[in-house]
């Protein structure tokens, strides 16, 4: 089993800042590429950032300057700094990983309970 614990969420004001961290544990052989999603009330999960075992990051576009996602692999944990917030920003975000677990054929994605994070003045 694993298990993915997010962290870091909150109530900030419009051009703001918060730090998510996701830490995963269990019988990790291996993981390889990490991300953050969101969704908001009423839309679809929706990809924030990505980062591979290697460093390599992608982002939406409309996060593109103002958020970062980073990883340690030492702590199996994946961040995203998220600055210049906007409301628009405002859902639950949930970090993902693919995952090879001891005794297992292959990577598989697992996910993080989920953190709210909420932009309002």
């Amino acid at each position: 089993q694993v298990q993915l614990v997010e962290s870091g969420g909150g109530l900030v004001q419009p051009g703001g800042s918060l730090r998510l961290s996701c830490a995963a544990s269990g019988s990790i052989v291996s993981i390889n590429a990490m991300g953050w999603y969101r969704q908001a009330p009423g839309k679809q999960r929706e990809l924030v950032a990505t980062i591979t075992s290697g460093g390599n990051t992608n982002y939406v576009d409309s996060v593109k300057g103002r958020f970062t996602i980073s990883r340690d692999n030492a702590k199996n944990t994946v961040y995203l700094q998220m600055h210049s917030l906007k409301p628009e920003d405002t859902a639950v975000y949930y970090c993902n990983a693919d995952i090879l677990l001891r005794l297992r054929l292959s990577y598989a994605p697992y996910w993080g309970q989920g953190t709210q994070v909420t932009v309002s003045s």
